[in-house]
């Protein structure tokens, strides 16, 4: 083995945490190494058997992260003889770990967005931490590469208070993008693109009011344990309080009651499925026995029921904007849109 192909195998580093595909982070690791002047131009590569052998990878795993790389044309092949380096003209990309609460349909439209912008001007690491903060503690703590950015949903079922030394110990703060929430407690200059939970519930249901008039009632569903941010429930309050209506904060569906003359705002898709089940199964006309808007905008919301009002952020934006972030090398603090969609369910 050529003391090449040793620093290469050194330099590889596959991550078991990283929901970027294996074959993915081979194709990086590869490309890194040529930037880094491990490998130069017309030098072989490892066999696919073995970097198989060698990485504890399977062949096809390795097969593709080669098919992607010749694909771009950085490796070509001989045949009888095998891979090599094609050029090392390679622009480089920037490095970019992106750490999900939890997969959702709103997140990957941020995440398609900002992958969009970026194009070919960086590499995305994928790792999703479940909103669990000791999770994300053992996940940075394990990183096997260090990036150029770290883009952080900081939403958490528990121990929101540690998430300011977790991220502090862990990610250099003019590495840092917040997505989605504000965190005040984080020292240093960092990006943030994110929501104003309380103002933007608020200014929603402001513009909706004359629809909610012919309601008496509002109540808001917010599960127990989730990693909503509370400055939502704030928002909802004031915003009943001042306009007069009947409220409530609902915690569990199962065992709510459904009255004519109450609009109903979830959060948690899951509860839209069980809430829209129950005005059903009642025989409740929605958006005029009930009404129902829901959280977080996504496609399929404008067909269910011939329209569900959504109270949202533009995803799309706010995955355009950390791109953009990135791109210029600011360390802005930017407010994101949010949006009502009337539809006929209120």
């Amino acid at each position: 083995m050529t003391n090449k192909i040793t620093d290469l195998l050194k330099a590889i580093q596959i991550s078991d945490f990283s929901a970027t595909p294996k074959y993915k982070q081979l194709a990086s690791a590869i490309t890194d190494a040529v930037k880094n002047e491990v490998l130069e131009k017309d030098d072989m590569l490892p066999s696919i058997n073995e970097l198989s052998v060698y990485l504890d990878i399977s062949r096809d795993t390795v097969e593709k992260a080669y098919k992607l790389l010749k694909n771009t044309e950085i490796i070509a092949s001989i045949p009888g003889k095998g891979y090599y380096i094609a050029t090392t003209n390679i622009k480089r990309r920037e490095k970019i770990a992106i750490l999900l609460n939890k997969l959702s349909a709103h997140k990957k439209i941020v995440y398609d967005s900002f992958a969009k912008q970026l194009e070919d001007d960086a590499t995305l690491d994928l790792f999703v931490y479940n909103s669990d903060i000791s999770y994300l503690r053992t996940l940075l703590g394990n990183l096997t590469k260090t990036y150029d950015y770290y883009v952080l949903f900081p939403h958490f079922k528990e121990g929101r208070d540690q998430a300011p030394e977790i991220i502090n110990k862990y990610i250099p703060n003019k590495k840092l993008v917040l997505l989605g929430k504000y965190l005040e407690d984080l020292e240093g200059d960092f990006a943030a693109v994110y929501e104003n939970y309380e103002k933007d519930i608020y200014g929603a249901l402001k513009e909706a009011l004359p629809s909610l008039s012919k309601y008496h009632s509002l109540h808001l569903i917010f599960p127990d344990r989730s990693d909503y941010p509370k400055a939502i429930i704030k928002g909802f309050y004031k915003f009943a309080q001042q306009y007069a209506f009947h409220h409530s904060l609902i915690s569990e569906l199962e065992d709510e009651h459904i009255e004519v003359g109450t609009c109903f705002i979830n959060l948690a898709e899951d509860d839209l499925v069980r809430l829209l089940d129950k005005i059903i199964q009642k025989d409740l006309k929605i958006g005029e026995d009930v009404g129902v808007i829901s959280y977080n905008e996504t496609p399929l919301k404008k067909f269910i029921l011939n329209g569900i009002t959504t109270i949202s952020t533009d995803f799309a934006k706010m995955g355009e904007m950390a791109a953009e972030l990135i791109k210029s090398r600011t360390k802005q603090h930017v407010e994101v849109p949010f949006y009502l969609k009337k539809r006929p369910s209120i």
